[in-house]
């Protein structure tokens, strides 16, 4: 004949535990818990940080990819301001139009400083050469000799190249302590031609 359990007996395990025991059971079930939880909110975490590093480093590439471009812009812009000043520097000298009306203001402006009187200019026909061409004028002046030498100075400063040549000084007059002469002269001023123009040239 099948006996039926004791209902005091029928108790859970953990039930039958004493205290303290319970305790260090619950303590440990604590424990996993805890350490489960850690484990996966470090996990969580370090994949964020290790996320954001490798964010931090591709804008890190950008800023010094975005930096080297900047550099080399400011580089080629210093480049482009250094050409630009050098092709205007260059143009005042030898510049690639024949300018006459600037080339007679350049030579006005010398002979009031000189002191001497521009009596009469004709322009003359260019004369290509290979890489420029000459651009002569016909001068007459009218002045005391050291303000002519003071006017072929001064035409000597400025920053186009004008040689004067086929001087003839006549009509010398004595005023007083000076003399005062006429000059006839041919002032040749000079152009840059073009690549075009010296290949249509050739």
């Amino acid at each position: 004949m099948a006996t039926k359990p004791n209902p005091a007996q029928a108790g859970s395990a953990l039930d039958r535990l004493p205290p303290l025991a319970k305790f260090g059971v619950g303590a440990l079930f604590a424990a996993l818990v805890g350490i489960l939880y850690f484990v996966g909110f470090y996990a969580e975490v370090d994949s964020q940080i290790e996320g954001a590093m490798q964010r931090q480093q591709a804008l890190q590439a950008e800023l010094t990819k975005a930096q080297a471009s900047k550099a080399a812009y400011q580089k080629d812009l210093d480049e482009k301001t250094r050409r630009e000043q050098m092709s205007r520097e260059q143009k005042k000298i030898l510049p690639d139009e024949s300018e006459t009306p600037a080339f007679l203001s350049a030579i006005q402006g010398v002979a009031t400083v000189s002191g001497v009187n521009l009596t009469s200019w004709s322009p003359t026909d260019e004369l290509p050469q290979e890489f420029f061409s000459k651009v002569p004028m016909k001068l007459t002046l009218t002045g005391k000799f050291h303000q002519v030498a003071k006017f072929f100075h001064g035409v000597g400063q400025l920053d186009r190249i004008i040689n004067l040549e086929e001087v003839q000084i006549k009509k010398p007059k004595v005023q007083g302590t000076d003399v005062e002469v006429e000059v006839e002269c041919l002032a040749t001023a000079f152009r840059a031609v073009r690549e075009g123009r010296r290949r249509r040239a050739a």
